[in-house]
């Protein structure tokens, strides 16, 4: 029999969880820049972008009609890929034809949004999302305002990858798995690379539910939300990577240094294009196979099986402890877990506190 004390339903407006430092550490450390030293009066600068003559039309119609937002009011301006010599910007700014010239997908990624500055890029494509087209992916050098599970903040400066996207999904039972075959796309993006590369393969690894980890340290995690209408799913999912900044646990990159001889570094248009690469593939295969497809290559990713954690829960004026073993997820996407009495129970994110490396899942007490 499987024992859930918080058994939750599907509704028409969900929001899975993120990641965020402020968590697990106590000085409250996160991927942060001042916000006022980035936000000024000046709008926001969006570059529409697309790979294909098609896709480049869509990005005019865009500019053309005015039709992307900001939520709250706020200012944008609309440039398209062929106006971004006009600019000046560093050679750290994202260079999309190097993203579009490692794009082989058929409709994740082939349109474009870049910004040097943002305050969110889930919330360009989750307050536009009926102006784009599926799969339209919006990315951003520094971000100022992006959110995450529990109104936790996920601010990242330069040396961050950070993109959000857009999917359309029917059936609503299966909604609350995608963050798992985004997760996985990420750490398959980084071993392809590796491989293609002939870098030393770096052992990125999924905490559930939703962070990437590398060497027990935290590089970056995911943000799905989810709204009903006209009988689908609006998904927007966010990435959030520390690839080149080493603040406030380690990158990608310095990792790769320590374990290198070369001055061989990743680089965010690779990964956002393996990524999107591999999503389309691992998204395909998740819609007409379901998620048990991938559950074998998600366990050998994950740092979770056979773990033995307490369960913490407060029962009126006393804490219960109960110790179990992680066995996997369950069908609706939960932690499934065994206790010592041989009784089936059901772990969800939110209310509870995960401190998977003491062993520790703690209900959160309001």
């Amino acid at each position: 029999m499987l024992v859930s004390s918080r058994l939750r339903f599907l509704s028409p407006h969900i929001s899975f969880p993120f990641l965020s430092l402020r968590n697990h550490t106590p000085s409250r450390l996160s991927f942060s820049v001042a916000a006022s030293a980035m936000e000024t009066s000046s709008p926001s600068a969006l570059f529409l972008c697309g790979k294909s003559s098609a896709e480049t039309e869509i990005a005019k119609s865009l500019k053309i009609n005015n039709a992307l937002r900001l939520p709250n009011g706020g200012e944008v301006s609309t440039h398209l890929r062929s106006e971004i010599s006009n600019f000046r910007f560093g050679e750290e700014a994202f260079n999309v034809d190097l993203f579009l010239n490692s794009l082989s997908t058929n409709r994740f990624g082939r349109n474009l949004i870049w910004s040097p500055r943002l305050p969110s890029t889930h919330d360009v494509v989750s307050h536009n999302f009926c102006e784009l087209p599926i799969g339209a992916a919006c990315v951003a050098d520094v971000q100022f305002k992006g959110r995450g599970r529990s109104k936790n903040a996920w601010e990242s400066p330069r040396g961050c990858l950070m993109f959000s996207f857009t999917l359309e999904m029917e059936d609503g039972k299966i909604v609350p798995l995608v963050q798992y075959v985004v997760s996985l796309a990420v750490t398959e993006a980084i071993k392809d690379i590796c491989d293609r590369e002939g870098f030393p393969c770096l052992d990125v690894r999924i905490k559930w539910p939703n962070d990437l980890y590398l060497n027990g340290l935290k590089v970056g995690g995911i943000l799905c939300t989810s709204t009903y209408k006209s009988k689908k799913f609006n998904v927007s999912s966010g990435i959030g990577l520390n690839v080149d900044n080493e603040k406030p646990t380690t990158c990608l990159n310095a990792v790769l240094k320590e374990q290198s001889s070369t001055s061989n570094k990743f680089r965010r248009e690779d990964i956002m294009a393996a990524f999107f690469n591999k999503f389309e593939m691992l998204y395909d295969i998740f819609l007409n196979q379901g998620f048990q497809t991938l559950e074998e290559l998600y366990y050998r990713t994950w740092l979770h099986s056979g773990q033995r954690v307490i369960v913490q829960e407060k029962n009126e004026d006393r804490i219960v402890e109960n110790v179990v073993t992680i066995q996997g997820l369950t069908s609706s996407g939960y932690l499934l877990a065994i206790g010592d009495d041989y009784q089936m129970c059901e772990l969800h994110p939110d209310g509870n506190s995960f401190d998977f490396f003491k062993g520790l899942v703690r209900r959160k007490l309001e």
